[in-house]
C-alpha cells in the first residue's frame, strides 16, 4: 500500500471541499447554532449567556447527535457509487492505484473536512467559554469536541461503506437518510420499547450494552459521564453500568464503530 498515493487522494478530495465552499459551509452552521444553544439555551429559565460549562454541553449533545450524524452521511454516502455513475471510476482504477487506496485516500479526505467544519464550528464557543470558566472548564469542552468528531468519523464510515455497497446513488442517499432517521431516532425508541414490553425482565445491564450498538448512544455516553451535572440532568446513571462509564473504553467503542464498516466496505470493494 503507498501512502503517497492515499495522500495525494485525499488532498484532492479535501481541496474539492473547500473549492465548493462545503467546508466553510459546515462550519457556519455550527457556530450559528452552538452560539444559539450556549446563550439561549438558558432563557425558559430566566437566563441568557452561558450558565455552566455542564448545561453548555448537555445542551450541545443533543445538537451533535442531531446534526453530525446527517452531515456526515449527507457527505460520504456517494464518496465510490459517485464516481461509478459518473464513469469515473474505472477511469481512476486503471490508474496504478489499489482499490484499498482508492478508499482510504477519499475516506481520508473526506474525513479531514469533516473533522476541520466540527472543530471550526465549536472554536467561537470554545473561546467564549475559556473567557468565563478559564482552563478547567475547557478540559471538558475539548472531550467534547473530541467525541463529536469521533461521531462524525463513525456515522462518514457508514456512509462510505453504502457507498460501496449501492449501486445506484440514489439508492445510496436513501439508504443514508434511512440509517440516521435509525441511529437517531428510531434506535433508543426500539429498546424502551422492547423493555417496556417485556416488563423490565430484560432491562438492567443488557439494556446498557444494547446502547453500544449505537454510535450516537455511545457519544451520549461518554458526555454524559465526563461530568456529574450532566449525568443527573440526563438521567442516565441508573441505566449505564458503572462498567461503561469509563470514557477510554468508550473511545475504543467509537474506533470500533469507525473501522468496523470501514473493514466491511473494504472487503465488499475488493471483491
Amino acid at each position: 500500500m503507498e501512502w503517497n498515493q492515499i495522500r495525494t487522494l485525499a488532498a484532492k478530495e479535501f481541496k474539492d471541499r473547500l473549492r465548493n465552499k462545503w467546508v466553510l459551509a459546515v462550519a457556519l452552521v455550527f457556530t450559528v447554532f452552538s452560539l444559539v444553544i450556549t446563550y439561549f439555551g438558558g432563557a425558559a429559565q430566566g437566563q441568557v449567556g452561558p450558565r455552566s460549562i455542564e448545561f453548555t454541553i448537555a445542551s450541545l449533545v443533543s445538537l451533535v447527535i442531531y446534526l453530525i450524524p446527517l452531515i456526515a452521511l449527507l457527505l460520504g454516502f456517494d464518496a465510490v457509487v459517485g464516481e461509478r455513475e459518473r464513469g469515473s471510476l474505472d477511469l481512476l482504477l486503471s490508474l496504478p492505484i489499489t482499490r484499498m487506496e482508492l478508499l482510504l485516500g477519499k475516506y481520508l479526505g473526506l474525513a479531514l473536512a469533516l473533522t476541520l467544519s466540527t472543530l471550526a464550528g465549536f472554536a467561537l464557543v470554545a473561546v467564549l467559554l475559556y473567557r468565563q470558566f478559564n482552563w478547567g472548564g475547557l478540559f471538558h469542552y475539548a472531550g467534547f469536541m473530541v467525541s463529536s468528531v469521533l461521531l462524525g468519523l463513525a456515522f462518514l464510515s457508514l456512509a462510505v461503506c453504502m457507498s460501496v455497497l449501492a449501486r445506484e446513488r440514489t439508492r445510496a442517499s436513501g439508504l443514508a437518510i434511512a440509517l440516521w432517521f435509525f441511529f437517531v431516532l428510531v434506535f433508543d425508541l426500539l429498546l424502551l420499547g422492547a423493555l417496556v414490553a417485556t416488563g423490565g425482565r430484560y432491562g438492567g445491564d443488557l439494556f446498557a450494552y444494547l446502547l453500544l450498538l449505537n454510535p450516537a448512544d455511545v457519544f451520549r455516553i461518554l458526555n454524559v459521564f465526563s461530568l456529574e451535572d450532566v449525568r443527573t440532568l440526563y438521567g442516565l446513571t441508573s441505566v449505564v453500568p458503572p462498567a461503561l462509564a469509563r470514557p477510554w473504553l468508550m473511545g475504543l467503542v467509537m474506533v470500533a464503530w469507525i473501522a468496523g464498516p470501514l473493514a466491511l466496505a473494504r472487503w465488499r470493494f475488493k471483491a
